[in-house]
């Protein structure tokens, strides 16, 4: 460690803040203007948080606002997830019992280097968890702020935090754009075949015996589409990528893409190919599924996927009918077992769907399957700058990469 940096404890760095979690008998405490952040809102390898399920009212903002804290915060989990997750906020929020958050002292500490000094420390958070009897990981806030962490001057840990915030801000551009994209071809189904303003709707005659535009068939899924067609071979010893339920939100996904399992269950065995569409048979929802586009040669899911293979002319309207409230009722009814509500694969081949004229399916293809590549661009992109960032990460916040000659631009309000 070079000598220009000097060992503290996290609780210097600046005011260390729990987080609560209001009443929830009482639900008043709730539906405000304020965010409220959890883990289960987090994301690994994210920096921000854009997005969460529950926010406080006014009344919960009176009695806790002490734990509001301010954008450029970092919050770290230390119960649970601990050593895992991690978010630096970008807007006033408040977060759960199970956050510690660190609101740097200003002008002492920069709060983008704080960030990636929690990133780096992340181990060491593990480490302070000293084992409960319930055997859940939790490292208190006291053993939290005594954990040791080295810092250079104001200065250079401005210069740091600025070179590895430039990838970070690049993966978040990219984020925005790969969501406002799968948002319009979103759109563009709802457009054409929910509110059937498809082109050339004036002129399209409806067929008297189905009630469908002339030249549509009503069937079943199961007529278009096959389910769990291809699967590892029994005694497969090749290398894999395990895919699991967990790791996959709405959206595409490829084989570019980091899955964080490092071992797979013997039974994982699904396989999938370019335009399939995966989806959770376990309390099936809209949050665990994804559309696959240029999968890893190595990928494997978890079998509590249903892998859907439509015909190729098929895929991403497919794809884009199931995304449907429809389609999430048509399986939460079928669902069975009341702590763990599952569907079978049969459920999946009884779903009706009207199918459109081949000439509306071909051009819906044309005006979405550019958006599925140029996501997936973007994707690979992301991991490209998440690689770069973890190497440099290490070096910069050890001094091994000297950031004192760099000339590097500091945002205005540094």
């Amino acid at each position: 460690m070079d000598k220009k940096w000097r060992r503290i404890k996290i609780g210097d760095l600046g005011r260390v803040v729990t987080g609560n979690t209001p009443p929830k008998k009482d639900k008043s405490n709730y539906g405000g203007p304020y965010p409220f952040i959890k883990p289960t809102d987090m994301t690994v390898g994210h920096r921000r948080c854009n997005e969460w399920e529950e926010t406080y009212s006014e009344k919960a903002f009176q009695r806790y606002h002490r734990a509001y804290i301010p954008p450029g915060s970092t919050g770290v989990v230390t119960i649970g997830t601990v050593g895992e997750k991690l978010f630096q906020s970008n807007r006033w929020c408040f977060t759960n019992q199970s956050v510690n958050v660190v609101i740097p002292h200003q002008g002492q500490f920069d709060p983008d280097f704080v960030y990636y000094l929690m990133k780096v420390s992340l181990p060491k958070v593990e480490n302070a968890n000293p084992g409960t009897a319930s055997g859940r990981h939790h490292v208190s806030k006291s053993n939290f702020e005594s954990i040791g962490v080295d810092v250079p001057s104001y200065e250079r840990q401005q210069k740091i935090g600025a070179v590895l915030s430039a990838y970070d801000e690049l993966i978040e551009n990219n984020l925005k754009r790969i969501k406002l994209l799968e948002e319009k071809a979103q759109q563009t189904y709802e457009e054409w075949f929910v509110r059937m303003r498809f082109p050339g709707h004036e002129a399209t005659p409806i067929d008297p015996a189905t009630g469908l535009p002339e030249g549509w068939e009503e069937q079943d899924l199961g007529d278009v589409a096959k389910m769990n067609v291809a699967s590892l071979k029994k005694g497969f010893r090749g290398s894999i990528r395990y895919i699991d339920i967990s790791s996959v939100g709405p959206g595409v996904i490829n084989g570019h893409e980091k899955f964080d399992f490092a071992e797979a269950p013997g039974r994982a065995r699904r396989k999938a190919k370019h335009g399939d569409t995966i989806w959770s048979c376990v309390r099936p929802n809209r949050k665990s599924h994804a559309l696959v586009w240029s999968p890893h040669e190595d990928d494997v899911f978890s079998t509590g996927f249903c892998v859907i293979s439509p015909e190729k002319r098929l895929q991403l309207f497919v794809h884009y009918e199931l995304k449907q409230d429809r389609f999430v009722d048509f399986l939460m009814n079928r669902a069975t077992g009341a702590a763990y509500p599952a569907v079978k694969q049969k459920d999946f081949l009884d779903y009706p769907v009207s199918i459109p004229a081949q000439g509306l399916v071909d051009a819906f293809d044309d005006e979405v399957r550019p958006i599925a590549d140029f996501c997936t661009s973007l994707k690979s992109m992301n991991t490209a700058l998440e690689e770069a960032r973890d190497i440099l990460l290490p070096r910069l916040m050890t001094g091994m990469i000297d950031v004192e000659e760099l000339d590097v631009e500091l945002p205005m309000n540094a």
